[in-house]
């Protein structure tokens, strides 16, 4: 009975933390969708600068998916631990880095756009579209830092439906706006890609402004004014142990992902054009496996921080098994799924039939992407094995992935969907390597002091 009860509590706080994450990851997804639709419907050089000069956006990222992971990571020990103070500290620490950031980020979009540009392309008319958006959107990336570091603290103190609720309305609101200030309405006149970028940076500024007012509610965490600019060396030394190997995956795996569309774009448009249709397609399938990662490293995060090691363990053992069944869920769905998305997306005949064995290559990914997203990024972060990403994606993604890619597109001429299973390859091919690891237990360590 006793065990009964203790099932009950773990499976209600996973729906309860999975859930609003999930949420949060589609609807992020679906802005992507909705500015590629809204653009492209009114000129395709308007779709083609935004998605080249969001680019910057996606480094910009990197970075902060760096200081804001290592804010999860300790954040949810110390909060298992209920040592408020320490969290507030590491709060604070969170936000002058990543405010750091958006300010290099920000004055490089505003006053060299032009120069951002050129490094994607050389057609002017695309560098013209693109320089007016980062014109505009630079000012987003202000503010993007720091309402990460917000939205962050707000799921590790177990506010995970605000969180949702938070980013589900900034989306709803932004994608509105799109409509109105891309095509025109209300008496406000079309602004093409400027219009976008102010959309981005209104809901920007309700994302920012909403999540600070609900910090100051009751149980929520605010930052203090006398930790913002305190620095605690121990801390400092533990949130740049997290973080620098975290910031050296995420700069591996980023670029990475982006000379996969280098290698696609060189097999022809046929192949470009049925490769972002997958991209988008797996974009919104792996909101799940993310959302049980989110999740995965929270609820770890919690029992080892409250020195609870031999149930930290435990729930991991059991995550990683519950990551085992979404893969292969998610695989049957994607095969189910990939004839509807066949029957709606209008592409040329062999466009198609690429896309027909990328679907199912995905297929296969996900198992992969799914048991690796909870165990590297939920289980082993949960406990600051955070070295481990890096060294699997230089060894699976840069010696692996990459190379064959690489040869199969310039030197071997292998079939598209071929060189397409060759970028996916990585996600399967390390899975023993992670399982391998993950039984040493060498992320069940607490991290608090």
């Amino acid at each position: 009975m006793k065990k009964r009860t203790y099932d009950k509590a773990f499976y209600q706080k996973l729906w309860g933390l999975m859930i609003p994450i999930v949420l949060q990851n589609l609807m992020l997804a679906l802005v992507a969708v909705a500015d590629a639709f809204m653009l492209g419907g009114m000129n395709q050089n308007y779709m083609s600068a935004v998605s080249l000069a969001t680019q910057i956006q996606f480094i910009q990222n990197m970075f902060l998916a760096a200081a804001t992971a290592s804010l999860g990571i300790l954040g949810a020990q110390y909060w298992g631990k209920g040592d408020i103070k320490t969290l507030d500290e590491i709060f604070c620490m969170a936000l002058r880095l990543c405010g750091l950031v958006s300010v290099v980020f920000f004055a490089a979009c505003v006053f060299a756009g032009k120069y951002l540009m050129l490094i994607f392309t050389n057609e002017s008319v695309l560098i013209e579209h693109g320089v007016s958006y980062l014109r505009i959107a630079g000012f987003s990336y202000l503010l993007t830092g720091i309402s990460q570091c917000y939205l962050i603290i707000m799921k590790v103190s177990e506010h995970a439906k605000t969180t949702a609720a938070v980013s589900s309305a900034t989306v709803c609101i932004n994608i509105v706006l799109n409509a109105v200030f891309i095509y025109g309405a209300f008496g406000i006149p079309s602004m093409g890609v400027r219009g976008a970028a102010l959309a981005t940076l209104i809901s920007r500024c309700i994302e920012l402004a909403v999540s600070v007012i609900i910090s100051y509610r009751k149980g929520y965490i605010h930052p203090q004014m006398k930790f913002l600019f305190y620095r605690n060396k121990q801390l400092s030394r533990d949130f740049y142990k997290c973080g620098m190997p975290l910031l050296g995956a995420s700069l591996f795996w980023g670029i990475g992902f982006t000379s996969y569309s280098s290698f696609m774009g060189h097999l022809g448009a046929d192949a470009a054009a049925a490769n972002s249709v997958a991209a988008v397609v797996r974009d919104v399938v792996c909101c799940l496996s993310g959302g049980i990662s989110g999740a995965t490293g929270i609820m770890v995060g919690n029992e080892l921080g409250a020195g609870n090691l031999e149930q930290g363990k435990k729930y991991g053992i059991r995550l990683m098994k519950i990551s085992c069944v979404c893969g292969i869920a998610v695989a049957l769905l994607m095969c189910l799924a990939a004839p509807v998305i066949l029957h709606f997306v209008k592409l040329t005949p062999e466009a198609s039939g690429y896309l027909k064995g990328m679907f199912g290559v995905i297929a296969f990914y996900m198992i992969g992407r799914a048991i690796n997203d909870v165990t590297i990024n939920g289980i082993f972060g949960a406990g600051g094995d955070t070295l481990f990403d890096m060294y699997s994606l230089a060894v699976c993604m840069w010696c692996i992935a990459i190379p064959l890619a690489a040869a199969g597109t310039y030197y071997f001429h292998w079939p598209v969907v071929v060189v397409y299973a060759c970028t996916c390859v990585d996600e399967v091919g390390k899975l023993p390597w992670v399982l391998h690891h993950f039984r040493k237990y060498k992320w069940v360590k607490d991290l608090t002091h």
